[in-house]
């Protein structure tokens, strides 16, 4: 009778590693590993790949998946402005669904019934997960070894040490630490008391913004929402966000120091890098200013905040989400221009605007002379659009005096 088959999603570290033999044992069951590259640097994923397979794994596989993050993920982020509670530019909220959509096509490949995750029970990361895989693959089961059976990491380094596994289990990090192309997310240790200040020690994607330099200047241009060159030089979107990244990061934009409410119900101290994302969001954001018509406008800041809420819940494979994407989608039509900013000293500020599909008239704004805005409506305009809060006034007085 052959064994049962679990997809594990697979990070290279201690927790994932050590979850190899553990499920293997745990469940009678091949374990299949599989690392995403989200542009997340650092460690070689081939040697993470080795890395798995001499933990036990039947077959292990990396996924190149830096262009669909970016053009999937990342741009429709752009387009929704999508800052969680106006900050947070979901840095690890949005590479959840796609981690999940290859987790589930891999199940398929390899005929398993099982999906495995990392994750504690105390994060946002395993409702991203599993409300996902319920959504793609829901015959598929979920077992979360650090949630379902209570592994601590203590008893992880016990697990590795014994059973020498090819892992570093002597150096362990301060923090918790999540990074991709669109960012970097850290979290515990020191910053868990509210009243200590991040050091720059916790940083790796941006510069101190305090230390003096001279400002960077870039010019990005949109077409139907998203962002297609920088300086006028075409790029994939997955080159564009990485120079941005670099650019940005180098004048100490992206920064974020907050505490957010996660979908658990707790309060959770987090810093974020995020030098592209809040870079490109600002120029958007400026560009939609002068294409989008006030009530159109008006209406979307409403729906953008939604989606960030519900992408950070982990709900990207809903119906809603789906719907208010269609709504955005029909929003970017003429949502095309250059935006110049300035990069400085930890600030990414609009200089310049430039759209052929711009709203902005010249003429009807001005104060100076060629000024073709007729005056002479607005007094009876003003009177109209007075009219139901003057009578509710007069309303409101003759009911006082009859009291």
């Amino acid at each position: 009778m052959s064994k049962e088959r679990v997809v594990l999603a697979y990070s290279g570290g201690l927790d994932t590693s050590v979850a190899i033999p553990y499920l293997a044992e745990e469940l009678n069951a091949e374990v299949v590993a599989v690392a995403i590259d989200l542009g997340q640097g650092g460690e070689d994923l081939e040697v993470v790949r080795q890395r798995a397979e001499g933990c036990g794994a039947v077959a292990a596989e990396v996924v190149d998946a830096r262009e669909e993050f970016a053009v999937d993920y990342c741009y429709p982020a752009v387009a929704a402005n999508a800052l969680y509670m106006d900050r947070y530019p979901l840095v690890s909220a949005l590479s959840r669904p796609l981690i999940v959509k290859h987790l589930a096509q891999a199940a398929i490949k390899h005929s398993a019934t099982v999906v495995s995750h990392g994750c504690t029970g105390k994060g946002n990361d395993q409702v991203r997960f599993e409300a996902g895989l319920a959504a793609l693959a829901p015959h598929l089961s979920v077992v979360a070894p650090a949630r379902d059976f209570a592994w601590t990491r203590d008893k992880a380094i016990a697990y590795a040490q014994k059973r020498d596994l090819p892992i570093d289990v002597t150096t362990k990090s301060p923090y918790s630490i999540d990074q991709n192309l669109w960012g970097r997310a850290v979290e515990t240790g020191f910053l868990e008391d509210l009243g200590n200040a991040p050091i720059e020690d916790i940083y790796s994607y941006t510069a101190d913004p305090a230390q003096p330099r001279d400002g960077d200047t870039v010019v990005i241009s949109f077409d139907g929402g998203r962002p297609v060159a920088l300086d006028g030089e075409t790029k994939t979107a997955f080159e564009l966000i990485s120079e941005l990244n670099y650019r940005a990061g180098q004048q100490g934009v992206g920064r974020i120091d907050m505490v957010e409410d996660r979908l658990v119900g707790i309060k959770s101290r987090e810093v974020y890098e995020s030098p592209a994302g809040i870079a490109l969001i600002a120029a958007h954001q400026e560009l939609e200013n002068i294409t989008l018509e006030r009530e159109q406008a008006r209406f979307k800041r409403g729906v953008d905040q939604r989606w960030g809420e519900m992408v950070y819940d982990g709900l990207w494979f809903s119906p809603l989400k789906d719907s208010l994407e269609a709504f955005i989608d029909h929003t970017q039509k003429h949502v095309t221009g250059d935006i110049r900013l300035h990069l400085h000293a930890g600030k990414a500020t609009v200089t310049g605007r430039w759209s052929d599909a711009s709203l902005y008239d010249f003429d009807l704004a001005t104060y100076d002379e060629g000024d073709t805005f007729d005056q002479s409506h607005a007094k009876g305009f003003v009177e109209l659009w007075s009219m139901p809060a003057k009578l509710a006034a007069e309303r409101n007085e003759r009911v006082k005096k009859g009291e």
